[in-house]
């Protein structure tokens, strides 16, 4: 794929992200809910919905066909036949949207023969926007809360972002995870991390942030030991790579692959590579 062809689908999938977020951060602030479930006409089915509309409506005029959280019983006989694709979850965080925590996420990613390769994660309640390509690098803007963010084009967005990963020193090591998702081998993991490395915090995050967290070089591992699909990972991952960072399967050496026939993640690690 040429340079300027990845550039422009970048600002495609960037375009989308923001204009979704914004939709999306309407229906969280204009609404007082409580949701169990997805269920019709909640404001979270509406959110999604809206998203994955206005996503769909920037996506199909690529070359390229779309898999989404909201459109993901395509038969993977016919899925199988995809060279490239669009991964897509317009809206990740759920726990975070029904809690009114803010950090929940947009998420478009670029998959080629089972790697992602450009990835857009938009926060828009937070207004943090990440992006990567494996040609042009990992980025974070950060626009002002309470400001929609605009979209500028690809090379203004690139001027006003910071390159990722951003070094940061610290006295121990910053382990991202879920609260809910602290189970035995999570725990396990962190001990054997400590006996190599000294000392490490757990820090909290929702949605796709926390591999996001890892890419910006704010945190030193994610592990991720429990259930997540593709669309929830892909973006992330492609911002990741782009950082420089691997996001592997459990042994923390096979990479994580999308497109298989079932769509449920493996378990996974992103780290730093002085781990």
């Amino acid at each position: 794929m040429e340079n300027q062809e990845l550039k422009q689908l970048l600002s495609t999938a960037t375009r989308a992200a923001i204009e979704a977020g914004k939709v999306v951060n309407e229906v969280y602030q204009e609404k007082d809910f409580e949701v169990e479930s997805k269920a019709d006409e909640t404001p979270l089915t509406l959110a999604d919905r809206k998203s994955h509309d206005i996503i769909m409506q920037h996506l199909k005029k690529t070359d390229y066909p779309v898999l989404s959280e909201e459109g993901k019983d395509i038969p993977y006989e016919e899925r199988n036949q995809w060279d490239h694709f669009w991964l897509v979850d317009p809206l990740d965080g759920t726990k975070e949207f029904i809690k009114k925590n803010g950090e929940f996420t947009v998420n478009i990613a670029l998959v080629r023969q089972g790697k992602p390769i450009l990835g857009v994660v938009f926060a828009p309640y937070v207004n943090e926007l990440y992006f990567g390509t494996e040609k042009f690098g990992a980025y974070k803007v950060e626009g002002t809360q309470g400001e929609p963010m605009e979209f500028e084009g690809m090379e203004e967005l690139m001027k006003k972002g910071q390159i990722l990963p951003v070094s940061e020193k610290r006295d121990k090591l910053v382990v991202v995870a879920s609260r809910s998702h602290l189970n035995e081998e999570t725990r396990a993991y962190v001990e054997e991390l400590k006996k190599k490395h000294g000392d490490a915090e757990f820090v909290s995050k929702g949605s796709s942030l926390k591999i996001c967290m890892v890419a910006e070089g704010k945190a030193d591992a994610y592990p991720r030991f429990g259930p997540t699909m593709e669309w929830d990972t892909a973006a992330g991952h492609a911002v990741a790579l782009a950082a420089g960072f691997p996001v592997t399967q459990q042994d923390g050496e096979t990479p994580l692959l999308y497109n298989k026939k079932e769509l449920l993640n493996p378990y996974f690690i992103v780290k730093s590579k002085n781990l």
